[in-house]
């Protein structure tokens, strides 16, 4: 096999076991057996011991000398340590972009705020297919609202805690929230509120109102609350179904 062949290869089945880490169709702590990986998804052995290699380096996959590739458990303790990483990091470069953002900025800010708007939340459709474009349109958000920060390394360290937290986000908060609406009870209940909270378009609006504003303060405290949600929606879920 070519070099620039391998190295293509390579990166298919980077991105290919990199997208179904973060989706959850890995689950966290699933062994991952390189026969099966073979089987399934029809890489060669060096390419897919190179993509493992990256995945374990970006803290998604682990590696034991008895026990092979894992994919990266999740746990609150974890969650807990992302959710303030994201706050160090998110906060400072909402601000900076607020300093730096121009009419080019604020057009792709409400360009992706409506197309966030047009999507479903999973307290009204539960589909992998919904939560996945929901995701997708939240994601793009959010980096429209950072996009004028001028701090690569921050957006780097940004990227990463994000996507981890996207993880942690659907195996912890949002399977255990649509498991706990469904038995009808007040805890139930409150975890749904939760996720309908941190999923909802309205403190989405909110944000964006006040970094169009200008309004330094009220997109502090408002991106400081949303970051915190994921968090409490896991803290709601939990409580409801145990």
């Amino acid at each position: 096999m070519q070099e620039n062949e391998t190295s293509t290869k390579t990166q298919q089945a980077y991105q290919q076991l990199r997208n179904d880490i973060l989706s959850v169709r890995l689950r966290p702590g699933a062994p991952l057996k390189l026969k099966a990986l073979l089987e399934d998804y029809d890489f060669g052995w060096t390419p897919l011991r190179e993509a493992l290699s990256r995945l374990e380096a970006e803290k998604l996959v682990t590696a034991s000398s008895n026990r092979g590739f894992a994919v990266a458990p999740v746990s609150q303790g974890e969650l807990e340590d992302l959710t303030q990483a994201r706050m160090v990091i998110e906060v400072p470069l909402l601000l900076e972009a607020m300093k730096h953002g121009d009419n080019d900025w604020e057009a792709a800010i409400v360009t992706t705020h409506y197309r966030l708007s047009r999507c479903s939340i999973v307290t009204t459709d539960a589909t992998e297919t919904a939560i996945d474009e929901w995701e997708e349109r939240h994601t793009a958000f959010h980096n429209a609202l950072l996009s004028a920060a001028t701090s690569d390394w921050l957006k780097h360290f940004y990227t990463t805690i994000w996507h981890q937290l996207r993880r942690h986000h659907r195996f912890l908060s949002l399977a255990p929230t649509i498991r706990a609406a469904a038995l009808l009870d007040e805890a139930g209940q409150r975890a749904c509120t939760a996720l309908e909270d941190a999923m909802g378009l309205a403190h989405h609006t909110e944000l964006m109102n006040a970094v169009l504003n200008r309004d330094t303060e009220q997109a502090r405290k408002l991106m400081s609350e949303h970051i915190g949600y994921t968090l409490d929606v896991y803290l709601q879920s939990e409580c409801s179904i145990k």
